[in-house]
């Protein structure tokens, strides 16, 4: 079984560069220092929101349908891998804005008290919004 890299120090949260390359077959090693793709560094459900959005070909409303989940969520998790992938989301915080991610919290919070979600998931969607 193969296991995803890890993109952050467990001790300091800088990203991690990665320092040796492998064959399986032949064993030979390569040492230097690689940057891995940006798409790697993402946490796993990032990654997972960016399949769901490329196969849904950016169509917002395909992606509410498919992940089951608000407008204002999907701008929200939109806009965290903007910020993860290194880019500014260049937009001033409105109120519309403001009332979105209230409206993103509502739902995270609905869905704890459903029992869906755990309160550590809870908490970690709430600092991501």
């Amino acid at each position: 079984m193969k296991y995803k890299a890890p993109g952050k120090c467990p001790v300091c949260g800088e990203r991690l560069s990665i320092t040796k390359l492998g064959c399986p077959k032949c064993s030979t090693a390569i040492e230097g220092d690689f940057q891995p793709c940006e798409f790697c560094r993402l946490p796993e459900e990032d990654l997972e929101f960016v399949k769901v959005f490329i196969k849904c070909r950016g169509n917002i409303k395909d992606v509410e349908k498919d992940l089951g989940i608000s407008y204002p969520t999907v701008r929200g998790k939109l806009d965290a891998v903007i910020k993860a992938l290194g880019y500014e989301v260049s937009v001033k915080e409105t109120q519309q804005e403001k009332e979105t991610k209230e409206i993103a919290r509502n739902e995270i919070l609905d869905r704890l008290s459903k029992g869906e979600i755990t309160a550590k998931e809870a908490t970690e969607k709430i600092k991501n919004l």
